[in-house]
C-alpha cells in the first residue's frame, strides 16, 4: 500500500538567527565556525545558492540544501527611463511582483525599495494605494532589492549605490520588524556595511511606530509623508490621519526628536487647487516649527485612478520662497522616471503574478 507522506517544506536559511544556524551545525556535526562562514556568504557575499560557498565542504553545502533553502529575489523585468531612471519589478519566490527604483542624480545614487506587497492605506494620490496588500516582504527580500539594484547602478554607471529610501511599495511600519532587521543587515559590517545616514525610512504617519523607533534607536533617517497642513485635507486624501491625527504626530515626532536627536524630514506633494497656496505654506511653516526639519516639496505625477494634478511652477515657487524666507530648510523634488511610471506615487505592479 502506498503512502503519501505530507511534503515537509524547507526553511529559508536567511530566517535563521546566527544562534540558530551554530546550533544546526553543531547538532549535525559541523564545527560551529561554518555557521559564520555561511552568514558571510549568504549576506556580504550576496550568494543566491550554495553552490556558490565554495570554501566550504561539498557535504556542507549538501547538507545545506537539504534542510534549507534562499528565497531570492529576482529582476523579472526592468525599464530604462530618459533621466536614467531604472525601475524593476522584482519577482519573489512566491510568484508575487514588487517594484524598485535607482534614482541616478549627480551627487547620488539612490535606491528606492519596497516593504510590502501592495497597501492598506489607500492613499488617494497615490497608485499602490489602489492595489490590495498581499503580504509583509522578509527582511531577506527587502534586501535583495538592494543588492540588485546596486548591481545595476555598478552595471549602468560604473559606480557604488549611496543611498536607500523605504518609499517604495507598501508602508514600512506596517512591516516594522522586517524592516528593522533589514536596516541592520544592510548597514552590519559583514552585509553591504552601508552608512545609516545614507538610509531613509518614510512612513504615511502611525503615531505608536514612530515612537517605537525612537525607542529601539533604529539607525535610518525619518521621513513623514504629510502632504497637507491640516487634518480636513489631509483625511481627504491619507485616510490613515483619521487614525493618526497631526497632533499625534506632533508628539510622536517630538518624541522621536528627543530621544535621537534626528531631524525629520516632511515630504509634501504639491497638488495644483488642494494644497499649493501661500495659506496652505503658512500652516506648513506652523508644523515646521514643531522640531528640527526640512521640507521636500514633490512634483505629483498624476495616475489613472486619482484625479489630482502637479500645481504650477509658478505656485511652487512661491510656496518654497515663503518656507525659505523664514529659515525653513526646503527643497523642491524635481519627478524622475515619469516616462516608466518609476516617479513618486506611481508604482503599481503592472506585471502578473506567477504564483506558485
Amino acid at each position: 500500500m502506498m503512502i503519501d507522506l505530507p511534503v515537509v517544506s524547507k526553511r529559508d536559511i536567511r530566517k535563521l538567527t546566527p544562534d540558530e544556524l551554530k546550533a544546526f551545525m553543531v547538532e549535525h556535526g559541523e564545527k560551529p565556525f561554518r555557521a559564520k562562514q555561511v552568514l558571510e556568504w549568504l549576506w556580504k557575499n550576496t550568494a543566491a545558492s550554495f553552490e556558490e560557498m565554495n570554501n566550504i565542504s561539498l557535504a556542507t553545502r549538501e547538507l545545506l540544501a537539504k534542510h534549507f533553502v534562499i528565497n531570492g529575489v529576482t529582476v523579472q523585468n526592468q525599464q530604462l527611463s530618459n533621466d536614467g531612471t531604472i525601475k524593476s519589478a522584482f519577482r519573489l519566490h512566491d510568484g508575487n511582483i514588487v517594484e524598485g527604483v535607482l534614482i541616478p542624480h549627480d551627487t547620488r545614487m539612490t535606491a528606492c525599495i519596497s516593504s510590502q506587497v501592495g497597501c492598506s492605506l489607500t492613499c488617494k494620490f497615490c497608485a499602490t494605494g489602489y492595489m490590495e496588500r498581499k503580504r509583509n516582504l522578509d527582511a531577506a527580500e527587502i534586501y535583495d532589492q538592494v543588492v540588485r539594484i546596486r548591481e545595476q547602478c555598478e552595471a549602468q554607471y560604473g559606480t557604488p549605490l549611496t543611498n536607500i529610501v523605504y518609499m517604495g511599495m507598501g508602508e514600512p511600519l506596517l512591516n516594522y520588524a522586517n524592516v528593522v532587521k533589514s536596516v541592520e543587515r544592510i548597514t552590519a559590517p559583514d552585509g553591504l556595511n552601508m552608512a545609516p545616514r545614507r538610509i531613509t525610512i518614510s512612513t504615511a504617519g502611525i503615531a505608536k511606530m514612530i515612537k517605537k523607533l525612537a525607542d529601539d534607536d533604529v539607525k535610518a533617517n525619518l521621513a513623514l509623508s504629510l502632504h497637507a497642513p491640516n487634518d480636513v485635507k489631509r483625511n481627504e486624501i491619507m485616510p490613515i490621519n483619521e487614525a493618526n491625527s497631526l497632533a499625534a504626530l506632533k508628539d510622536a515626532l517630538q518624541y522621536y526628536h528627543q530621544k535621537t536627536g534626528r531631524k525629520v524630514t516632511y515630504e509634501y506633494i504639491v497638488f495644483e487647487n488642494f494644497n499649493d497656496t501661500l495659506e496652505d505654506a503658512a500652516e506648513l511653516y506652523q508644523i515646521s516649527k514643531w522640531l528640527p526639519c526640512k521640507v521636500n516639496l514633490i512634483e505629483y505625477n498624476p495616475i489613472e485612478n486619482a484625479s489630482y494634478q502637479n500645481a504650477e511652477a509658478d505656485k511652487i515657487t512661491a510656496f518654497h520662497k515663503f518656507l525659505a524666507d523664514r529659515g525653513v530648510q526646503t527643497n523642491i523634488r524635481r519627478s524622475r522616471g515619469k516616462d516608466i511610471d518609476a516617479a513618486c506615487g506611481q508604482l503599481a505592479v503592472k506585471e502578473k503574478a506567477e504564483l506558485a
